[in-house]
């Protein structure tokens, strides 16, 4: 009896320990799976501004990191201001409304080749980035802010098309502008194609402010293009940014509470709503030849919002100065040249002083960025912080081979237990 007694007590022991780890096996498979699940519906901005749960980070945090990994895809709203400006003298030395100002075209070529120049370092610079960290590239492509930032090259190159001196060309080849709008159109494709069907980056899940650079190329297209002479084109591009244009401005404004806000560092991109009526506007007046009631109710929606915006001073106000500042001075340029093809259709002195007051804050902001980037650039030497939200990560065993590990520990413990007790009932 006693004998009996001996046997069945490690026989029981051995079960409680079986079912003890069954039962942690089991909660801690659901406790990885409820994880796995947690990170799925993450916001997508969230998963790409720190670095994930199954990353970890390449280099330290507190160190400077190498510069063309600190050298983002926004660097080129530096080449929207410019080149916006040189656009905006040539309309000043030009237009029949502002003739009274008596501004030279030289002016225009100075501004030109100074955008030129920006347009060609900034180029090389992230060329050589996409060689030798395209790691860094593709995060910054796939995050839902700095995604739209690469329509910028492209819209800059179509500024200087169109701010071009008569000087160096009075019409610049139709096969630039093919050039220029293809890769925009396959991005649009992506983009588009994603904010319709792509689960996460879905419209109404990533909407912000800075998809308005999504859209305003198509504009902008339109515009040179029919300032080209080209007929089918521009009106294609046209219906394919209004069209988008007007649901990304009815999600914009009606966000849901669970979608997350942008930080303070970047609400000058709130400006962009300002660029793309301004440009539709002058777009349609190229199409159509006439700055009609359509360029005006597109004209005046651009007039609203840029008041709109400009009377919120505490929305814009202490903020770090970064490169997203630049995102001010591409729609208050477009807009001051919107005005000033606005009061060539209406002249009188109201339209006229609206397109001498509107084209000196645009140009006064843009020099004054001009001069503090350069300050910041060279002298503090803080324009290129460490950019956290796209550090260079190599991935940790994923989840799924770490269960299969478990379950293999799992199995070989049952194994063992099951031999353990058949040699107990042996003895």
């Amino acid at each position: 009896m006693m004998l009996l007694v001996f046997m069945e007590s490690p026989r029981s022991e051995m079960n409680l320990k079986r079912n003890a780890r069954f039962f942690l096996d089991r909660l801690l498979l659901l406790l990885l799976l409820l994880l796995l699940l947690f990170r799925r519906f993450l916001w997508h901005t969230d998963r790409l501004c720190f670095v994930q749960v199954s990353e970890v980070s390449v280099l330290p945090e507190d160190k400077k990191w190498p510069f063309l990994l600190r050298f983002p895809i926004s660097s080129f709203g530096m080449c929207l201001g410019v080149s916006s400006q040189a656009i905006l003298w040539k309309a000043l030395a030009t237009s029949p409304s502002v003739s009274f100002l008596n501004v030279s075209l030289t002016v225009n070529l100075v501004l030109w080749c100074i955008s030129l120049v920006l347009m060609s370092t900034v180029s090389l610079i992230y060329a050589l980035k996409v060689i030798f960290y395209f790691e860094a590239v593709r995060r910054e492509y796939y995050h839902p802010v700095r995604v739209n930032f690469f329509f910028a090259p492209w819209i800059a190159c179509l500024f200087l098309v169109q701010g071009v001196p008569p000087s160096v060309t009075e019409t610049p080849p139709a096969a630039v502008w093919y050039a220029l709008m293809a890769p925009i159109f396959c991005l649009e494709l992506k983009i588009y194609g994603q904010w319709m069907s792509g689960g996460q980056r879905r419209l109404s899940k990533v909407a912000n402010p800075s998809n308005h650079l999504s859209i305003v190329g198509n504009f902008v297209g339109a515009l040179v293009g029919a300032s080209l002479g080209l007929k089918e084109g521009p009106i294609f591009f046209f219906a394919v940014g209004l069209a988008h244009y007007t649901v990304l401005f009815v999600t914009l404004y009606q966000r849901l509470p669970t979608n997350k806000t942008l930080p303070k560092e970047l609400h000058p991109v709130f400006f962009l709503f300002v660029a793309a009526p301004s440009v539709a506007c002058m777009a349609w007046a190229r199409i159509n030849g006439d700055f009609d009631y359509g360029s005006r109710i597109a004209y005046f929606i651009a007039l609203f919002l840029y008041v709109s915006l400009a009377v919120r001073i505490n929305f814009f106000r202490g903020i770090r100065f970064s490169l997203a500042w630049w995102a001010y001075t591409f729609p208050m340029t477009g807009f001051s040249i919107a005005t000033i093809k606005y009061s060539t259709e209406i002249t009188n002195a109201f339209t006229q002083a609206l397109s001498v007051g509107f084209s000196a804050i645009s140009t006064f902001t843009v020099t004054a960025l001009l001069i503090a980037t350069v300050i910041h650039a060279f002298v503090l030497r803080d324009l290129f912080p460490n950019d956290i939200s796209i550090a260079i990560t190599q991935r940790r065993p994923k989840f799924s081979k770490f269960i299969a590990h478990l379950r293999s520990i799992s199995s070989d413990t049952k194994e063992m237990e099951a031999s353990v007790s058949k040699d107990n009932l042996e003895v």
